[in-house]
């Protein structure tokens, strides 16, 4: 897969170099095949750190794409629901085989999630007939709303919901004998794990694919925080069975976006291929990389999408000019700096506690 993505890359820059007759309105092969090579790109990187967070690659492109383009929000959704899909799909295999992702788990759980996401992207179908410029400008704040306080919980909840304590398992769930061991690589030891309150898990996540379907971003967003904070499960294991969960329930709820004519092939492609190589890359540096640095990566791309889609949102219902360039690279880049210095330091702090 990876030899054939490069191949048609490399045909297609061949091919942008052929002369054609101009013509008004147009846009030359070159352009073209410069901004899909650009979309590949941002799709690997995208998928890369999405995997690593558990979180799914439409939460990254679709907030960004609506808070920083003028595409129109169809296309965005249902282009954001294939690239969870993919991102999801490429990284199950790695997960199951290298025990981190729950079976049991997940093949209940996505039951669940498909039929939420499923309803919510008909009802995203069916509303985006009767709203105007004003309700998209609400959707977007509201869903930049909804990250911000995700992200906090998790800045609050610290190293307790990296390891989260399960004392007390319910009847329904032990029936369903959802707890299990994976090997932790980056400790180089067994760990077990509990789960509880498997009955809420699956209320919340048809509640979860009901607004990611709508949204069209998946529930990356929120299927992670749910069985981390709500059911128990340690974060590393959370985020990689996120990923299962959200590729196959994906595939449920684009159907609706088919149909209504967003989803458009050769914008669609190069984010897809990206999602291939970049989950790749993703679901193996999450079985090594240390706990509290999905933690933090998840803090910092919720907060920066949650910046740009409110700033959008009001700027589309006219409260506020639309921000420059500068600012919006300003944002991303404090941002950024922030999750380094805490990373450092939370280093430090380690280091010296060993040695002290």
């Amino acid at each position: 897969m990876v030899s054939s993505t490069l191949l048609a890359y490399a045909g297609l820059a061949i091919l942008s170099m052929v002369g054609e007759a101009p013509q008004n309105g147009g846009m030359p092969t070159q352009t073209i095949a410069l901004i899909l090579l650009a979309f590949f790109m941002l799709s690997c990187a995208i998928a890369a750190v999405s995997v690593i967070a558990g979180i799914g690659g439409g939460v990254i492109f679709t907030p960004i794409m609506l808070a920083f383009t003028g595409i129109d929000s169809i296309v965005v959704r249902g282009t954001g629901l294939i690239v969870a899909m993919f991102s999801g799909l490429i990284s199950t295999g790695v997960f199951i085989k290298k025990g981190i992702g729950n079976y049991r788990l997940c093949a209940l759980f996505t039951l669940a999630q498909g039929l939420g996401a499923l309803t919510g992207a008909m009802a995203a179908i069916a509303v985006a007939k009767y709203l105007g410029e004003s309700g998209e400008g609400f959707m977007r704040i509201f869903l930049g709303l909804i990250l911000v306080a995700v992200a906090v919980y998790f800045f609050v909840g610290g190293q307790k919901l990296e390891w989260p304590a399960v004392t007390k398992v319910g009847r329904f769930t032990k029936w369903l004998k959802l707890e299990t061991s994976y090997y932790e690589e980056s400790e180089a030891a067994v760990r077990g794990y509990k789960v509880k309150r498997a009955g809420l898990g699956l209320t919340l996540l048809f509640l979860v694919g009901l607004i990611g379907g709508f949204f069209g971003m998946g529930g990356g967003w929120a299927i992670t925080p749910t069985l981390n904070i709500a059911m128990g499960l340690p974060l590393k294991v959370a985020a990689a069975n996120s990923g299962v969960i959200l590729g196959v329930g994906s595939c449920v709820s684009i159907w609706p976006y088919i149909f209504a004519g967003g989803v458009i092939p050769m914008f669609v492609l190069p984010w897809l291929s990206g999602q291939v190589i970049g989950g790749f890359v993703g679901s193996y540096a999450l079985a090594k990389i240390k706990v509290h640095m999905v933690r933090l990566i998840l803090i910092g791309i919720m907060i920066y999408t949650s910046f740009g889609l409110i700033t959008k949102g009001l700027s589309m219902l006219g409260v506020i000019r639309t921000l420059p360039a500068v600012v919006q690279l300003a944002v991303f880049t404090a941002v950024m700096l922030a999750v380094i210095l805490i990373t450092v330091k939370n280093a430090r702090k380690k280091k010296e506690t060993r040695n002290g």
